[in-house]
């Protein structure tokens, strides 16, 4: 985390020396400014945070553990994200709880490229205050059997061992949900109803990890790619679909030439929108 600390504290003092420009700015839903202590005590009443990133983008990073960190002088937490895949819970839970190194836990478990630089500080921080850490996704070979096989029938040979790493089947589906839809246009020629099934699958798996881990009077928050949350869907979606009574908040991270105006088109996707510069440095 000191690295992205220094590595941000030079870029905010480029961007005061050399432009009037924000790095970033945080909006709500409807497009009007909030300040971080707003957001932080809104989302202290929450019983559930998604909190939606850009994965290469150094401002959601930074602020993951900011308001991790902030969040956690007044609440108990639990922490999860999609960066870690159910089947690795075990080795991660091991680091977390100390039984294993970081040298091991990079052995045992698939850790994404920008593990070190991005989502590492996170895990320390849950290592160093006793919290929990879940692994919500999918395994990725699952996933990608529903997509190559054309559907979510594809999971139903799975063992029963196997079929503890996703959410239960039979799996609820709304291919008329807007975000789904969007993945189809966005792909033209190359998208199918199986890759939108693909992304349903982590979004319903997610949900279900996200519910069995969650604790009463704790709140979980959960690190994601934006789009597994945006306009209260993916993620979200399933779980409302399951637990109705939980109160929920959705953050969204967007990129704007010029922070001080949210565009049409990204309002709404969010309870808070962090809106960053499209100059932003990203961290791969």
């Amino acid at each position: 985390m000191e690295k992205i600390i220094i590595t941000l504290s030079l870029l905010f003092a480029v961007y005061s020396t050399y432009s009037q420009k924000k790095p970033y700015v945080i909006y709500n839903a409807k497009g009007k400014k909030v300040s971080y202590k707003k957001m932080s005590k809104r989302l202290q009443q929450k019983d559930i945070v998604l909190f939606g990133e850009f994965h290469n983008n150094p401002i959601s990073h930074w602020l993951q553990y900011e308001l991790t960190s902030d969040l956690h002088k007044t609440r108990e937490l639990i922490l999860g994200a999609e960066m870690f895949e159910a089947d690795n819970q075990t080795p991660l839970s091991d680091y977390v709880d100390n039984k294993i190194s970081s040298k091991a836990l990079d052995s045992l478990a698939r850790l994404w490229p920008n593990y070190k630089t991005d989502y590492a500080p996170l895990v320390d921080f849950a290592k160093e205050n006793n919290l929990e850490f879940i692994a919500t996704n999918i395994p990725r070979r699952y996933a990608s059997m529903v997509y190559r096989q054309k559907g979510f029938e594809a999971l139903d040979d799975l063992s029963a061992n196997e079929k503890e790493w996703i959410a239960p089947l039979p799996i609820a589906f709304d291919s008329e949900l807007p975000t789904y839809k969007k993945i189809l246009e966005d792909m033209g020629d190359h998208g199918s109803p199986s890759l939108v099934k693909a992304q349903a699958i982590k979004d319903a798996t997610m949900a279900y990890f996200i519910l069995k881990n969650y604790q009463a009077g704790k709140l979980f928050i959960h690190y994601n790619g934006s789009f597994h949350s945006d306009y209260y869907e993916g993620i979200l979606w399933y779980l409302k679909g399951q637990n109705k009574t939980l109160s929920y908040a959705t953050i969204s991270t967007v990129s704007q030439e010029d922070v001080n105006k949210l565009l049409e088109e990204n309002k709404g996707k969010a309870d808070f929108i962090i809106c960053v510069d499209s100059n932003m440095t990203t961290t791969y």
